[in-house]
């Protein structure tokens, strides 16, 4: 492998393995910062912390204080109450679930009135989901299908 140099938000310069993680940077550069990560930022484009990065490049970890973060931040954990939903109840239809400016929210299509017990149910089961530490999968769409997609909406 070869080393690639990355560019540090303060100008400073950090030599890494080329296929090293956004979070295994994280964690080199230091411990409380890779446990604040919720993403991370190459030459100006959000990535997810486990993308490998392949080439010299700016570099940044985002965390819930930077401008990007609480977007980052309930748009995956909208995505983990989605699938602790699924989970619990399995003929839930997924919808929309954005980020907003205060969180997040998510419709569900299903016949079910979700209870305060249930909800406490789906709590747990995020707990869970976020316990267990699996990495998320990742599908990028190309640029092409992303408008096409956009379109249709």
């Amino acid at each position: 492998m070869s080393a690639i140099r990355l560019t540090l938000p303060d100008g400073s310069e950090k030599q890494v393995e080329r296929g090293t993680t956004v979070l295994q940077v994280a964690e080199q550069i230091g411990k409380r910062l890779a446990q604040a990560a919720v993403a991370g930022k190459l030459d100006g484009k959000l990535v997810d912390l486990s993308t490998p990065i392949e080439q010299d490049a700016q570099f940044a970890v985002i965390t819930f204080d930077s401008p990007e973060g609480p977007d980052v931040y309930w748009h995956s954990a909208a995505h983990v109450m989605a699938d602790a939903v699924v989970r619990l109840f399995p003929k839930t239809k997924l919808t929309i679930g954005p980020p907003v400016d205060e969180g997040f929210y998510y419709d569900f299509d299903t016949d079910v009135t979700f209870s305060d017990d249930d909800l406490a149910r789906i709590e747990e089961e995020m707990g869970k989901i976020i316990a267990a530490d699996a990495a998320p999968l990742v599908k990028e769409l190309a640029e092409k299908a992303l408008k096409e997609i956009e379109y249709l909406q």
